[in-house]
């Protein structure tokens, strides 16, 4: 009975830190542990409301998805609690952007971070964008992107937003949801995008 008592308020820790976002190894050190000496009732815990837990030990990141509709219908729909967020094409571009970095510091077997400054984000997105005179206009929707890559935990400032060079963090997590897949279907998307603001397309 006393082995039991001591491994419940661990699991409950475990899982409300995981309700509330990403558990990264690096930040949430004892819960880190005790996820993976009880991922086998995490996934059980989770499972009753619908939820998958997805834990990458090499990048040391875990967190929560929505399993998929059950395809059998004898079985009672459990109500989506991690809704699905659609992101507009600047979003996504940015992800994009991102994503690939990653891709290419680990092909160079570098630091396991990646940090960028502002002005490095900056001028990679401004190779996307329509030719602007105003440049502060430019720069200000950058910001606002970067801002919703910030809330979606993809991207970590690691100075103050009042500072004059601020400098970022690209999450490992990003990998999780930006794929191969995801970034060749984008990369499609991209080139006719790019097309269009070259004026490839004279019809």
């Amino acid at each position: 009975m006393a082995a039991t008592s001591s491994i419940e308020p661990d699991l409950s820790m475990v899982v409300t830190q995981l309700m509330k976002g990403v558990l990264y190894r690096e930040t949430h050190e004892k819960q880190w542990r005790q996820l993976l000496a009880l991922q086998p009732q995490v996934r059980d815990y989770v499972r009753v409301i619908g939820l998958t837990v997805i834990i990458d030990e090499s990048e040391g990141y875990a967190f929560l998805r929505s399993r998929p509709d059950s395809e059998d219908e004898d079985t009672p729909a459990v109500p989506r609690l991690i809704p699905r967020r659609a992101l507009s094409f600047h979003v996504s571009l940015l992800l994009a952007l991102l994503r690939k970095k990653l891709a290419e510091h680990d092909a160079k077997d570098g630091d396991s971070r990646v940090i960028l400054t502002r002005d490095q984000i900056v001028e990679m997105v401004r190779l996307f964008q329509p030719e602007s005179s105003n440049e502060a206009r430019l720069v200000e929707q950058i910001d606002a992107q970067l801002n919703k890559v910030i809330d979606l935990g993809f991207l970590r400032r690691l100075n103050g937003s009042g500072e004059q060079q601020q400098i970022f963090e690209v999450r490992r997590i990003l990998k999780a949801f930006v794929d191969g897949q995801w970034l060749s279907e984008f990369d499609r998307r991209l080139a006719e995008y790019a097309d269009t603001l070259s004026g490839g397309d004279d019809r």
